[in-house]
């Protein structure tokens, strides 16, 4: 795991897809997904990038828009 990143590595993963020929192989490649918890790791990336892409849309809300406060009667 030595090559093991913070998120999900895609790339590397859809390589090593695209080498595994035989079952040996394809063994080789779900034990390795097993173990770098690569689902947990994609799952997590997930909710980041949605939490990312919130905090950016309330942020060009709010500065195009300004902060409104509701009129008191």
């Amino acid at each position: 795991m030595s090559q093991q990143e913070a998120g999900y590595d895609y790339r590397r993963y859809r390589q090593l897809l695209f080498e595994a020929v035989d079952e040996t192989s394809r063994q080789r490649l779900i034990d390795l997904l097993i173990l770098e918890k690569a689902r947990d790791r994609l799952e997590a990336q997930r909710t980041s990038d949605r939490a990312a892409m919130t905090a950016e849309t309330v942020a060009k809300v709010l500065g195009a828009n300004g902060r409104r406060e509701t009129p008191r009667d």
